[in-house]
């Protein structure tokens, strides 16, 4: 059976994401590509469901949204934020300004406020005494050690509430648009919140970008002021090739995961945020993971450099320039069903000349039915000099009339001029 492909018409088509202005245009040969894609996928979600208020599933290699649901829903991420609390941390070793071995005082405050004397997770570090930054990451992340974030936050920005602004920081830079952080331990906190989809994007970043730091999540677990605790991640031993990052409860928001798995080769995150106990918490996100890896299947859309579009060059040498994707673009599609698949290029145009060969102007959104499952930048394929005074006067006078009349009229000078 033939795919059903859906492609938007050219001209001012736009979504509520889309900046004014900005042109949707078809893809001749993202058409081309998507028949030959064979019998392609029944929606994500068909056949699916799972208990959770929020969840999302994502395949790590090629961003593929493989499940989400109600994945923007802003809720109180608990003990998740201390992954972000360790992204800002990774970032601080990476760049040189620390490293594993940096000693950090645990102050007061944090020994009060999430040592041992808080009743809550702790590292159970000693007041006024100092302690390694790798192991007070270990503390955090595999014990959910409060005192330990605290601790880290005190280290790297002088006082918590800086280092919130550090995390939100960091948040914005790798894409989280609706996550907002006010301490670096997840207690509960007004205006304290993120999103299923906020999170997946931080464990894969984290994931992507910290390969050196991100097995600290599995270690089994810590000892430390003569204490022993085992890894609070009850992730990593449900079988389904787990290897972090963090779960976490929070009263009024309920039971969170943020985790990774390895099956065969293929890495998939998941996000579940507000199960109602810990059973349904490892029996959905289990059930997310397994349902992931059994039923996708890798498809390659666009080969590494293929140009996939052209925009729009207002008073260049060349009326339109090329689009194309950094590296081959794939999909991961349901192993049986069909549905109707649509691509589509956005940007903000037309382009003004000059324009610079590899500059990111758009980006390419690929979505099977009404969900949309991957988006990805799109590059200028080559430089657009300024035009002549006869290629600016046909833009200035012709733009209004539409793109079609424009580049007829520069194709006829063009003829005449030879």
């Amino acid at each position: 059976m033939s795919p059903k492909v859906r492609f938007p018409q050219s001209g001012h088509a736009r979504g509520n994401d889309v900046p004014r202005g900005a042109l949707a245009l078809l893809l001749g040969a993202a058409l081309m590509n998507l028949l030959a894609f064979g019998a392609v996928p029944a929606r994500a979600s068909d056949g699916f469901q799972t208990s959770v208020p929020s969840a999302v599933l994502v395949d790590h290699e090629t961003g593929t949204i493989l499940y989400e649901k109600d994945a923007d829903k802003r809720i109180a991420p608990g003990t998740l934020a201390k992954v972000m609390t360790a992204e800002v941390v990774f970032a601080q070793l990476r760049a040189g300004k620390i490293a594993l071995d940096t000693p950090f005082v645990v102050s007061v405050n944090a020994w009060r406020r999430g040592g041992g004397p808080s009743g809550g997770a702790a590292m159970f570090a000693e007041v006024n005494k100092p302690a390694p930054v790798g192991e007070l990451l270990a503390g955090a992340l595999v014990v959910s050690g409060n005192d330990a974030a605290i601790a880290l936050a005190e280290g790297v920005a002088g006082t918590e509430s800086e280092f919130a602004q550090m995390m939100n920081g960091q948040a914005r830079s790798i894409g989280m648009t609706g996550s907002d952080f006010r301490n670096a331990t997840g207690f509960a906190e007004a205006g304290q919140v993120s999103t299923a989809r906020d999170l997946a994007t931080l464990a894969s970043h984290i994931i992507r970008t910290y390969p050196d730091y991100y097995p600290v999540f599995a270690r089994p677990g810590i000892e430390w002021s003569r204490i022993k605790q085992r890894n609070r991640n009850v992730l990593l031993d449900a079988g389904v090739g787990a290897d972090g990052l963090q779960v976490g409860w929070l009263k009024d928001a309920g039971y969170h995961a943020l985790g990774s798995a390895v099956q065969n080769g293929q890495r998939l995150v998941v996000v579940v945020l507000g199960a109602r106990s810990e059973k349904e918490r490892l029996e959905e996100t289990r059930k997310l993971l397994e349902w992931g890896f059994q039923s996708f299947r890798q498809r390659q859309v666009f080969p590494a450099d293929r140009e996939v579009g052209r925009a729009q060059v207002f008073g260049g040498a060349e009326g339109s320039v090329g689009l194309a994707a950094r590296g081959a673009v794939s999909v991961l599609a349901p192993r049986s069903g069909s549905e109707r698949i649509s691509a589509k290029v956005v940007y903000v145009g037309p382009l003004r000349a000059p324009v610079t060969k590899g500059t990111e102007v758009g980006r390419l959104e690929i979505s099977r039915g009404q969900v949309k499952v991957l988006e990805v930048p799109l590059f200028t394929v080559a430089d657009v000099p300024v035009g002549s005074l006869v290629d600016r006067a046909i833009d200035g006078g012709l733009t209004l009339m539409g793109d079609g009349v424009r580049d007829l009229a520069r194709r006829v000078m063009a003829k005449l001029q030879k």
